[in-house]
């Protein structure tokens, strides 16, 4: 059974445009903000393949001192929009955190059709919790053949069906090299009739101190249209149950009256007395930028307010070498702590004339002061 001394049952509000109550979160107003902490992005830096689309980063310090990226690939000979029919979920390491990472081993593939992630694994999210390394991710699974090479999957109709099928599973292990224990069946299901219908995926775990499990993840109510919304799960323990923590999702956007002011890939931290979140506004109409980063705060993880500035990250990237550069994607962020302070945030990324027409996709990393 859930705490209620915990997890708040405050009522659920519509997200505002206001900046954050100074009584509940001073500490935050005295702090730079994420994009005044960016350093230069490091030209060989994060992580890349020639052969594969990579996406997704996730970064890990393991027990032998080593920094473990647990990242999603697919190879090119598919198109960049395979990721949802095509993606594995791998391992690579570096010696510091800025990487360059180097790939070291598959630790989740395809394992039949009759499992949840029969097909697909993606969208990892690894955590520390105890003795335990905790590695989110969603799988799915499709009756069809699987595509040929440069078969477009969304004309076809066979992404839309994989996108259905998305749910949030679990591995876990004592070592960052495994042997990974893995869920036979998702640990958060869609609830037919309600706003979270479609999916459970895009899952951003938090760790608690006592060792209970805050989970946020993505959903909508019938298909991958806007709009795409959050909700929130707990759990006594990281083998579950996983509980709602509200039945109404986290965030609607409607200052402007518009569907589209969704949002999606959510990163949530604990901060000693709250919680925070970065996360993308996939319209632009909050943050003011299409694709940018949106920074949110919580007492409880259930009511939310925007943080001021509210701009957690911008597509434009500077390098170190001076230039500046526009990118197509810059998305599933992530904070890597290390005693208990954001040293580096990582993102998926990629090149291109528009996101996700992409001629090139790598995770790259942004060191922070």
């Amino acid at each position: 059974m859930l705490s209620r001394r915990s997890f708040i049952k405050s009522s659920l509000g519509t997200a505002s445009l206001l900046l954050v109550n100074p009584e509940l979160f001073g500490k935050e107003k005295q702090a730079l903000s994420l994009p005044e902490r960016m350093l230069p992005a490091p030209l060989n830096g994060g992580f890349e393949m020639k052969d594969y689309w990579v996406w997704d980063p996730s970064v890990v310090k393991g027990e032998d001192g080593l920094y473990h990226m647990f990242a999603s690939r697919w190879s090119k000979e598919y198109g960049f929009g395979n990721w949802v029919t095509n993606s594995q979920i791998i391992r690579a390491v570096s010696t510091t955190p800025a990487g360059p990472y180097t790939f070291a081993e598959v630790v989740l593939d395809a394992r039949g059709k009759n499992f949840f992630d029969g097909c697909t694994t993606h969208n990892a999210r690894i955590i520390k919790s105890g003795k335990y390394y905790l590695l989110y991710y969603f799988g799915n699974t499709y009756p069809d053949t699987p595509p040929k090479p440069g078969e477009d999957v969304w004309a076809s109709g066979l992404a839309q069906r994989a996108w259905m099928n998305k749910r949030i599973g679990l591995a876990w292990s004592t070592s960052v090299h495994g042997p990974w224990t893995r869920s036979e069946h998702p640990i958060l299901e869609p609830r037919p009739g309600h706003w979270d219908a479609s999916i459970t995926s895009n899952p951003s775990p938090v760790s608690l101190p006592d060792g209970r499990i805050y989970l946020m993840y993505k959903s909508s109510q019938k298909d991958h249209n806007p709009p795409l919304l959050l909700g929130a799960a707990a759990a006594d323990s990281f083998k579950g149950p996983y509980k709602r923590l509200s039945e109404k999702p986290l965030f609607e956007f409607h200052a402007q009256g518009k569907l589209d002011n969704d949002v999606e890939d959510p990163f949530v931290w604990w901060s000693g007395d709250h919680y925070e979140l970065i996360m993308k506004d996939r319209f632009g109409h909050i943050c003011g930028e299409e694709g940018g980063g949106i920074h949110a705060l919580s007492k409880d993880g259930i009511q939310w307010d925007l943080a001021h500035p509210v701009k957690a990250y911008s597509r434009h990237i500077k390098w170190e070498d001076g230039k500046v550069t526009l990118q197509a994607n810059f998305e599933r962020p992530f904070l890597l702590f290390e005693n208990g302070k954001a040293t580096h945030l990582f993102a998926a990324t990629g090149t291109g004339n528009r996101p996700y027409e992409l001629e090139n996709s790598w995770n790259m990393v942004i060191p922070l002061k």
